[in-house]
């Protein structure tokens, strides 16, 4: 028919062989649905990854999300399989670059923790303890909490939470020390802090701090708390 080329060969619409590319070069052999064939078992096999390239990505991804201690990017490096020999030789080089820095890591912690939560030294400790700081960096960072200074966020704490606490003067105290107790409070500091709290809150609140005694009740406690522990 005019104007029509004749079917030949493999069909008028047919294309070039699929043999390889533009360049000729052969293409991967194709599987059912147009997915590539399985490699060829002879091929082979990619080289393993480097251990230590492992554990300096695992401590970096780790690192992305926060500051993390020493010992707590140890811990990681541990469960992810990565040796202790590899881990020590990686964290020391973290160490010497400032990377990581556990005297750092503490002071940031406690000055977090202390502002935004009202944290007191006891609570901080045993917070910087279970990240596996040292002891000394630990003491060295908690020396910016005097006594001064938590007893005030001590009143303050107080002070906040009186604006939402409601029932009879008697409760309202129970209730506030052990907020503050729980808060890693000694006995004297969050007696004294409430007490002065209600007495400047209302008439009836006054007359009932009156008769606290805040040095018979810390010390009572303190008792309290030694016989726990023997």
């Amino acid at each position: 028919m005019a104007g029509r080329r004749a079917r030949t060969g493999r069909g008028w619409d047919a294309g070039p062989p699929r043999t390889g590319d533009a360049t000729g070069a052969p293409q991967p052999r194709r599987g059912r649905r147009g997915r590539a064939a399985e490699p060829d078992p002879g091929e082979a096999p990619a080289p393993p990854r480097d251990e230590a390239e492992r554990a300096r990505e695992i401590c970096l991804r780790q690192l992305a999300t926060r500051p993390r201690t020493r010992a707590e990017l140890a811990g990681v490096l541990a469960r992810r399989g990565i040796s202790e020999e590899i881990a020590e030789q990686v964290l020391d080089r973290y160490d010497e670059v400032g990377i990581v820095d556990d005297a750092a890591f503490a002071q940031a912690w406690v000055s977090s923790r202390h502002t935004g939560r009202g944290l007191a030294r006891r609570a901080l400790a045993n917070e910087l303890r279970r990240k596996g700081v040292d002891d000394e960096l630990a003491g060295v960072a908690l020396d910016g909490i005097d006594e001064e200074a938590e007893a005030e966020t001590a009143r303050a704490l107080v002070d906040r939470k009186l604006r939402t606490t409601r029932g009879e003067p008697d409760a309202v105290f129970r209730r506030l020390v052990g907020m503050l107790a729980r808060k890693g409070y000694p006995a004297g500091v969050a007696i004294r802090a409430v007490k002065d709290a209600l007495a400047a809150q209302s008439a009836e609140a006054a007359e009932f701090a009156e008769h606290i005694d805040a040095d018979a009740l810390a010390d009572a406690e303190h008792d309290l708390d030694a016989r726990r522990h023997d």
